[in-house]
């Protein structure tokens, strides 16, 4: 019996030292976390106009709306989203220190937002958004 316990504990004293493995991975892990690049991507900024309501809003402004429906319309007029630009320069024409007005349904596509205030910005043009709640109308049965 003496025997079986004196080669239990010899087997168990015959482990793998992990010791030397964690230092190295601690030093790893230090080493990733300090040569990492953390980039800040800025993003759409959706905040709220300032108070200003509709009539708070001048004569030098080109209006954009996207409704419910995903249709763009620059001053009222249907366009699509590839001629926004043009129909943006041509108004700006009359009105060259214009604001752009851009103004969406939130049930509108996020693609057709961010692409119409990303061309309007790097063109280097002042942007200002908000987004609205379609009124939606019902018609009753008789």
């Amino acid at each position: 019996m003496s025997r079986r316990l004196i080669k239990s504990v010899q087997r168990d004293d015959e482990g793998v030292d992990m010791t030397p493995m964690l230092d190295i991975v601690f030093i790893l892990l230090i080493f990733f976390i300090v040569t990492a690049v953390f980039i800040d991507e800025t993003g759409v900024d959706f905040t709220q106009a300032n108070g200003e309501s509709a009539s708070d809003i001048s004569s030098a402004v080109i209006r954009i709306v996207i409704d419910e429906t995903d249709q763009i319309s620059v001053e009222g007029r249907l366009v699509s989203l590839a001629s926004v630009e043009s129909e943006v320069q041509r108004h700006l024409v009359n009105r060259p220190d214009a604001v752009i007005d851009l103004r969406a349904a939130e049930t509108s596509r996020l693609m057709n937002v961010v692409a119409i205030k990303d061309d309007m910005e790097q063109a280097g043009r002042n942007v200002r958004f908000e987004t609205y709640v379609p009124i939606m109308t019902t018609v009753g049965l008789n």
